[in-house]
């Protein structure tokens, strides 16, 4: 699972973006993309979440962005992750990267990845510090690593190919589930300055920006290399997103809004999945679908119960992935919750979009505050907005007072599902 930060919808070469990203492009040409392809939020901590357990974050105990320090708020341990899944099945587990759902402080005692179902794990709270550059925040297995000369999509691919030779070290012939977390383009940036060459001055912000996603696409190189010198390559499903959209509003594809809102700018990211043999190679597939569809999606390709009882908010993306596309069922609409963004929700029923305001107030403050916790779970919402995305992907249309009764029926499923939700989502408060 390769996961970038803030990485926006038009970046990579193989959606029209800027960067030459080969190794990512190669990726979709031997595999499926996903011309609508959703975070599971529009901000990072609840879109990891959501990938990790095919469940909407408020339902995981993660409403925003997580501040160790001042929150209590972590993914639970209540839910059941793909690692978790994975690792039941007999395979083995490690997360690589940037982590960002909840580690112990002297104030907050929190899980670790290990306790989320990784057997070995090599992390940061969240971003790297001081930046990409010479990181010296990483955390292997409880044990701070201190700083590490290079730059981080780098190091953590050196991590990840350092266990799958460790593996092979130990005649370990049983499956392997890496999840890599790259923290690439988040800010605060930085690259090597004969790779931002490339894209402009070395002291230029958009230029350093594409110069660290072409620096994540030659990791990502390096690692499908070794997958291949291990003879793996092509028993091995790999999957490329991004946790939001970028910060950057030329990076979006000229798509309303950019990260931190529930406009499509903020939410929409590329989707990638390639399994040779398995999965259509070259296919464009037009079909919505987000990080909440991985987990049972894996599930599907490699055909692991699970339990039936617990509720999912994904689907199975296989019927897509394997060319029967008249077999998908989205059994749910897609929905984002986010307590700063105007819109506060959104929902994706097929072509439409519909969005809403909070009927009540509340901060827009970046940083979360827990107190906020019932407030959010006992609000409702108002002026209700319907897009076509297939005749209007920016947003600029709203067509509810010209479609009553579609809207009307969007805002009864959008109203459905949020009760759901709320209904599940934890009361820090309280703990």
């Amino acid at each position: 699972m390769l996961l970038v930060d803030d990485l926006g919808y038009r970046d990579v070469g193989c959606y029209d973006g800027p960067v030459q990203t080969p190794n990512i492009d190669a990726l979709a040409a031997a595999g499926t993309r996903f011309s609508d392809f959703y975070s599971g939020c529009a901000v990072c901590s609840p879109s990891r979440a959501t990938l990790m357990t095919g469940r909407h974050h408020l339902r995981t105990g993660v409403y925003s962005w997580i501040d160790d320090n001042s929150q209590k708020s972590h993914l639970l341990l209540s839910e059941t992750t793909l690692a978790e899944l994975l690792r039941d099945a007999g395979y083995s587990t490690a997360h690589v990267g940037k982590w960002h759902l909840g580690l112990p402080t002297d104030k907050f005692d929190k899980p670790t990845p290990d306790e989320h179902g990784f057997d070995h794990w090599f992390a940061t709270w969240n971003n790297a510090s001081p930046s990409h550059r010479n990181p010296n925040n990483f955390i292997r297995n409880w044990q701070p690593v201190g700083e590490i000369e290079g730059y981080s999509c780098q190091i953590v691919v050196d991590e990840a190919i350092r266990w799958l030779e460790e593996r092979q070290t130990q005649s370990n012939e049983s499956p392997f589930f890496l999840n890599v977390w790259f923290h690439e383009p988040h800010a605060p940036i930085a690259a090597p300055d004969a790779i931002t060459k490339s894209y402009g001055a070395v002291d230029d912000k958009a230029a350093i920006y594409s110069g660290t996603i072409d620096n994540t696409d030659r990791a990502i190189g390096r690692l499908i290399k070794k997958l291949q010198d291990l003879g793996v390559r092509e028993d091995t499903l790999i999957i490329y997103a991004s946790d939001n959209g970028s910060y950057r509003n030329d990076r979006t594809g000229g798509l309303r809004g950019r990260k931190g809102v529930n406009w499509e700018g903020g939410i929409r990211v590329p989707g990638i999945f390639q399994w040779k043999g398995v999965i259509a190679e070259g296919a464009v597939c037009q079909e919505p679908a987000g990080l909440v569809d991985v987990l049972p999606t894996v599930c599907g390709l490699l055909k692991l119960d699970r339990d039936s009882d617990i509720h999912l908010d994904g689907s199975d993306l296989t019927p897509l992935l394997v060319g029967q596309p008249d077999r998908f069922d989205r059994h749910q609409p897609m929905f984002w919750h986010l307590q700063k963004s105007r819109p506060i929700v959104a929902m994706r029923d097929g072509r439409f979009s519909l969005v809403a305001m909070p009927d009540y107030p509340l901060s827009t403050d970046n940083m979360f505050k827990e107190a906020w916790i019932p407030k959010i779970r006992s609000g409702g919402y108002k002026d209700f907005q319907l897009y076509d995305l297939a005749e209007d992907p920016g947003q600029t249309t709203d067509l509810s007072a010209h479609r009553p009764e579609l809207t009307e029926r969007l805002k009864a499923d959008l109203l459905r599902i949020n009760a759901s939700i709320m209904d599940d989502a934890v009361d820090w408060t309280t703990r």
